[in-house]
């Protein structure tokens, strides 16, 4: 199994009786699982179905869930409330004789709240439950889509990960050649600088033990070991199957903490050049696995 993203873009669209809606689910990198549902009034049961939809099927990232949908309207499904229009007028008349207020036009009856009903109303229980049921399909379908948009890049990651181990296991094999000649290096820059401190040639022997102190501390076999182990650790990681994105990214702090201390030893110019290639491959490497679920 390949390794999951946490970036993609689903749609759906979908109808119930005069209703029709959109259905859209975005997701983006997030430290831990966020849902987020936007819809329509009177739909808020929704939103529990969304958070568990998602929940089932994703670990990470910020999951946005957006809903859009209209009732078309058709001649069959609108009707007058009468009785309404009457208790309007009656407390108008008053009003009316008293020249206070105007006698109303049909159009401003019309307009007041009420007045014109739907025949499927939304607040309706037995309307409602049918239509969040579909809706509820849709959202699901969506998200399974969404899902299926992280899987193809979560692939794409993997490839680009496998290549940034690659590159790094290449750099630590030049990084030991390049350390051979640390101790040489070491030795002669010493010799020197001990030359110019005291006016003559420093005698061998104390040329060997200050060298020595000083090559053991610019040893970087065990940071070139430590590199070499953390990249057998990745591709366990990448081999097994589930969410790897946090571990890969503790790891990837540890990639950068051993090359730092590598750099930082050298004393070759060849070994300081190989150390920066290996912090540059690493954050490169970095900024991909924080986009693995």
């Amino acid at each position: 199994m390949s390794l999951k993203g946490m970036t993609g873009f689903a749609r759906r669209e979908g109808g119930h009786g005069s209703w029709t809606w959109a259905v859209e689910a975005r997701s983006v990198n997030g430290r831990n699982l966020e849902t987020r549902f936007r819809g329509p009034p009177g739909f808020e049961g929704l939103e529990r179905a969304v958070r568990e939809a998602a929940q089932a099927r994703f670990q990470r990232g910020q999951i946005g869930i957006n809903l859009q949908a209209r009732r078309i309207e058709g001649p069959a499904s609108i009707k007058i409330n009468h009785d309404l229009i009457e208790r309007y007028l009656e407390a108008l008349e008053s009003h009316i004789a008293a020249g206070r207020a105007a006698v109303p036009t049909a159009d401003g009856v019309l307009a007041l709240r009420g007045v014109i009903e739907s025949g499927e109303a939304a607040d309706d229980p037995d309307v409602l439950e049918m239509l969040e049921a579909a809706m509820a399909r849709d959202i699901e379908a969506a998200l399974d889509d969404l899902a299926g948009a992280r899987n193809q890049e979560g692939r794409a990651l993997q490839d680009l990960i496998v290549g940034f181990i690659a590159g790094i296991e290449t750099r630590v094999e030049r990084a030991a050649a390049a350390a051979e000649v640390q101790a040489p290096l070491i030795r002669d820059r010493f010799a020197r600088r001990l030359e110019d401190l005291l006016g003559e040639a420093a005698p061998p022997e104390r040329i060997l033990q200050e060298a020595s102190v000083m090559a053991v501390r610019a040893d970087v076999r065990e940071e070139l070991d430590r590199l070499t182990a953390h990249c057998a650790s990745a591709r366990v990681l990448l081999d097994q199957g589930q969410p790897a994105g946090r571990q890969l990214d503790f790891l990837t702090q540890e990639f950068m903490r051993e090359a730092n201390t590598l750099t930082a030893k050298s004393v070759s110019p060849t070994l300081t050049a190989v150390g920066l290639e290996l912090k540059a491959v690493i954050d490169r490497m970095r900024e991909q696995v924080q986009n693995v679920e």
